[in-house]
């Protein structure tokens, strides 16, 4: 009895020890970004590296994974560009309108993840998905294309424009909810190229 007690006192005593220590540092996975990107379920950091090549180098991309803002929300350019891609990686559970089917509607103002009222974190939802049927979709989308989607996504909101958080003031003065039938021609000016089949 008495070993086990002198074990225990010396593991007490190391823990003691070792708490002080700092641990040693780990080496960071991917590019640096001034925002950090999490699981929207389990919170674990996103490596923004891994996924579909290409897409990380655009100044969108960059300013985005700097500072969080979608500089592709009101480019027709890109709207044009979000519409296609949402069209064939969101809507068959979104819906068209994104107004929900198996999946929930993302065009009010209720989320069912609240940080996706925020474009980081939508962002963090569909590169690394949720829960249900929400899989990651960064093996289909660069994060360029996700900065399109999110604008398009954003582009179909119904709710109040006073909780469209990620509009400016300006933009929010110049809001217009989208009209179905609404299209943008593919010579349309701005950021976004039209996308390659």
């Amino acid at each position: 009895m008495r070993h086990i007690k002198g074990l225990l006192a010396g593991f007490v005593g190391l823990g003691l020890v070792t708490a002080g220590v700092p641990a040693l540092a780990q080496p960071a996975g991917g590019p640096q970004t001034g925002i950090v990107f999490r699981n929207t379920v389990t919170g674990e950091q996103l490596d923004v590296s891994q996924g579909k090549e290409g897409g990380r180098d655009t100044p969108a991309v960059k300013e985005f994974f700097q500072t969080g803002k979608n500089i592709y929300i009101d480019d027709k350019s890109c709207l044009r560009n979000g519409e296609s891609l949402f069209a064939t990686s969101c809507s068959g559970c979104h819906g068209h309108l994104a107004e929900g089917k198996l999946g929930p509607g993302l065009n009010d103002n209720y989320w069912t993840y609240p940080a996706n009222t925020e474009d980081t974190g939508l962002f963090a939802t569909i590169f690394g998905g949720a829960n249900g049927m929400m899989g990651p979709h960064n093996e289909n989308l660069t994060p360029d294309e996700m900065l399109q989607t999110i604008a398009w996504i954003r582009h179909l909101y119904t709710g109040p424009v006073k909780d469209a958080v990620w509009l400016n003031a300006e933009q929010k003065k110049n809001y217009t909810p989208y009209k179905q039938g609404e299209t943008f021609p593919t010579d349309v000016k701005g950021q976004c190229k039209p996308l390659e089949n």
